[in-house]
């Protein structure tokens, strides 16, 4: 049987509305706790509005940037060029097990805006599980669970269908049976959360 690789409700928005609803990737990186020699892994990087920010953050460290879709990895690479971030390896890659792609122990493991479209997300927190070192985080970046009607960016309704936001203790009860707690909630204004996790 043939599958669509792609997660539902996961596709790359449009650049200008995109830019309105993260005006200051830097700034959020750094409210993350992004720390200079971290190990880190971009997971559906998707165009690198965060790629070059993590780069900034983590160097002298490399960051992975692994999303499946090619054109979305060559709009990364531009990003990352344009800034002159050179500490990043890029990766085209179905991310459903990541430790299939990714061997080395990581410090961060970070995925924005694409989580609530991860079909089977205790499988992915268990791939995920495996490359964090024992000291690691899991930082999943979500639309809070509000009315998509209520999530306006450019004056439009914004973000994925009502049903499949998670609040930040949903998505905690989600993956608590991949061995993940959750440690702390970050808001990021005006419509998402940051949910960082430790084994």
């Amino acid at each position: 049987m043939i599958t669509d690789p792609y997660f539902p409700a996961t596709s790359m928005p449009d650049a200008d509305w995109w830019q309105a609803l993260w005006p200051d990737p830097d700034g959020v990186v750094q409210r993350l706790g992004v720390m200079p020699g971290m190990s880190v892994l971009d997971v559906c990087c998707g165009d690198g509005r965060f790629t070059p920010a993590l780069c900034r953050a983590a160097v002298p460290a490399t960051v992975q940037a692994i999303d499946l879709d090619a054109g979305e990895l060559a709009l990364a690479r531009q990003a990352c060029a344009a800034e002159h971030c050179e500490n990043v390896k890029f990766l085209q890659a179905d991310v459903s097990d990541l430790s299939q792609f990714i061997s080395e122990p990581q410090d961060f493991i970070f995925i924005a805006n694409t989580f609530h479209g991860v079909p089977d997300k205790v499988s992915f927190a268990q791939s995920v599980r495996r490359l964090l070192k024992l000291d690691g985080r899991l930082v999943i970046v979500n639309w809070h669970d509000t009315e998509r009607e209520l999530t306006a960016v450019l004056d439009k309704p914004r973000g994925p269908a009502t049903e499949m936001r998670l609040s930040p203790a949903a998505c905690a009860e989600t993956i608590a049976d991949a061995g993940f707690a959750l440690s702390d909630v970050i808001e990021l204004a005006p419509y998402h959360y940051a949910a960082v996790f430790k084994t």
